[in-house]
């Protein structure tokens, strides 16, 4: 299986995040990439290199047109607003809330960061954007490679990416990398997708980019939303709006949940998929659904993640695999390449 790196993604290194109520040293950190190449590199599973490059149209297949400028100048705005800020990351600090507009773009900063931001956790940074886009076009060049006949392909990359939205970044996302993924084998021809995200964390942003359309169905294993980030979606009675009616499967699932439980959640999964007729698979792989996790609450163990890439490649369908979650740091890369080598067998 060819792998595409994101060599820029350390560019993208935020000092603190804000986490129960404190500045913390972020959990989102360039070695998580890192153990996940250095892995593959030591089982020597398949050709590693640099992604293609994709123009703007192709980020604007899910992206809006004004997010994504604000993306690429924000860092140079919030310098600008004083040359001191260049020793400090962005955080937002405001945001529209309900009976707020979003439809016009404030000229004041914080606003405007505010406008297309979730949470006061995902710092924005002087390499940010060519950190994010780099990785979008890892996740493009894996769909490419697939759309050209490859059995798999591997987008290894971070930021990562399912929290963020069409206009909004959160939850240490800036670029929806499994989305764009998605879209790439719609626009080649495929007339029905699928994804399926086993973050612990729901893919909230996912979800929103496709809740209203069927010819992608997305469906998520996941923390229950009452207890666990990011909260306000990802409950089981979300289904799908309109055309998208009965195209959204939500599994939540309750802290301490082992494999076994979490297993015939993707079987459940699996088989909705097949039932859709999805004639590609995008998956959302978090490894932040381990035991040993600092910031999720499922007990899944090394060797699950092999019996999971197994069983995912039991599905039978070209699939493109695209890092996300994953906190435990020293284990992020057995979990992660114990996916990848059990599903290329």
């Amino acid at each position: 299986m060819i792998t595409f790196y994101n060599a820029l993604h350390a560019r993208h290194q935020g000092k603190f995040e804000m986490f129960r109520g404190n500045l913390v040293p972020c959990h989102e950190v360039p070695a998580r990439a890192d153990h996940v190449l250095a892995e593959l590199q030591r089982r020597k599973l398949g050709l590693v290199q640099d992604p293609l490059d994709f123009d703007v149209a192709a980020l604007e297949a899910i992206h809006s047109t004004r997010y994504l400028r604000f993306l690429e100048s924000a860092w140079d705005q919030w310098v600008a607003l004083d040359p001191a800020n260049a020793q400090n990351d962005a955080l937002p600090s405001v945001w529209p809330t309900r009976t707020f507009r979003i439809d016009i773009e404030p000229q004041n900063f914080a606003a405007r960061m505010g406008l297309y931001s979730f949470d006061a956790g995902s710092p924005l940074t002087a390499g940010t954007w060519v950190a994010a886009r780099q990785g979008a076009h890892c996740a493009l060049s894996a769909a490419e490679r697939v759309v050209q006949g490859d059995r798999a392909a591997f987008a290894l990359s971070r930021p990562p990416g399912h929290h963020a939205g069409a206009d909004f970044f959160g939850g240490y996302c800036f670029l929806n990398n499994a989305a764009l993924a998605a879209q790439h084998l719609r626009n080649a021809g495929m007339d029905r997708v699928a994804i399926i995200d086993v973050d612990y964390h729901h893919g909230n942003g996912t979800q929103a980019c496709f809740y209203d359309r069927a010819d992608v169905f997305f469906a998520s294993i996941h923390g229950d939303p009452r207890t666990e980030y990011p909260f306000y979606l990802g409950h089981a009675d979300e289904t799908g709006l309109g055309a998208g009616a009965d195209a959204n499967l939500n599994l939540p699932l309750p802290r301490g949940t082992g494999y076994d439980e979490w297993s015939d959640a993707l079987e459940v999964a699996l088989a909705a998929i097949a039932r859709h007729g999805a004639q590609a698979l995008v998956v959302s792989l978090g490894v932040d659904t381990f035991a040993g996790d600092p910031i999720s609450g499922f007990k899944l163990q090394s060797d699950d993640y092999l019996r999971m890439g197994e069983r995912i490649a039991g599905a039978k369908l070209p699939t493109v695999l695209v890092f996300e979650g994953g906190y435990a740091v020293q284990e992020v890369g057995t979990n992660a390449v114990n996916v990848v080598q059990a599903f290329a067998g």
